[in-house]
């Protein structure tokens, strides 16, 4: 950080566009019910919780805007979910260029109410190819017939993932956009780029679709990008259990995901996605 200020010193910053939006809870008629207001409002919250998902799609528009298509390919985000937000709050983002380097850029990304900061994410745009993953470390499984419900034992126990699919094409990808409200033209037409948000809408996949759990809370995400995905491309979301904690009475799952897309199972993302799957008990 000093070294990123002797630099930056008696320069202007360099700013990435601002971005209002006008937060939708996009999740409204989910099974999670920490997105109806009736169980958010049991568990001490205002209302119904826009989900974090696209709180990030939000997020991602400036940065996508500011670093272009080369994020998408080989970039780099830690967003976290530090406070509430509900449907129709104005939500601002806002961020700036920290660092360069021979080695890349850095930035950070603030999202902010009129009640405070909301989301907070590290970006980077590294100069050079990502660190490859090498996918047959991430096997694919069938998903369960029947969900169990959620448990610490029973995630403890897998060592892999059933993997959830989807088909991103056309009207999968216009529907998106219009859903998270993002307009940049890198996401129109036949070879536009998958939505970021939507890697991370897989992710929750990953943990829904394999267990029965509400209501449960996205709290972070790290990803890396590996090259991308484009309209038309079939992608998988496979990956295992990396941790189980708990903090302040909530449980807690991490895990740790591929996204690859077609049939040689190339790599388009890394995740590691963190989220609340048991909330402490109300009175």
């Amino acid at each position: 950080m000093a070294r990123a200020a002797d630099r930056l010193r008696g320069m202007s910053p360099e700013v990435l566009p601002e971005y209002r939006v006008k937060a939708r809870n996009t999740s409204s008629t989910s099974e999670n019910l920490i997105h109806s207001d009736e169980t958010a409002r049991r568990y001490g919250f205002a209302g119904a919780l826009v989900p974090g998902v696209t709180l990030y799609a939000y997020v991602t528009h400036p940065i996508v805007e500011g670093l272009g298509p080369a994020w998408l390919a080989r970039g780099t985000v830690n967003v976290k979910f530090v406070k509430p937000v509900q449907e129709g709050e104005e939500l601002t983002v806002t961020g700036a260029i920290t660092e360069r380097e021979v080695s890349g850029v850095s930035a950070s990304v603030t999202g902010r109410t009129a009640s405070g900061e909301c989301v907070v994410a590290s970006v980077t745009l590294p100069a050079g190819l990502p660190t490859p993953v090498n996918p047959t470390l991430y096997g694919a499984a069938p998903l369960p017939a029947e969900r169990p419900p959620v448990s610490r034992e029973h995630l403890a126990s897998l060592t892999t993932l059933g993997t959830p699919e989807a088909v991103y094409d056309a009207a999968c990808a216009a529907e998106y956009v219009e859903r998270v409200s993002d307009t940049l033209g890198l996401y129109q037409g036949g070879a536009a780029w998958v939505h970021p948000a939507f890697f991370l809408q897989q992710a929750n996949r990953a943990l829904r679709d394999n267990v029965q759990v509400s209501p449960w809370i996205h709290v972070s995400s790290h990803v890396r990008h590996l090259g991308g995905a484009r309209v038309g491309e079939t992608l998988q979301t496979r990956g295992r259990v990396r941790s189980l904690f708990e903090r302040k009475g909530r449980e807690m799952v991490e895990l740790d995901l591929l996204l690859v897309a077609g049939p040689s199972a190339r790599p388009v993302a890394h995740i590691r996605h963190t989220a609340i799957y048991r909330l402490p008990a109300v009175g």
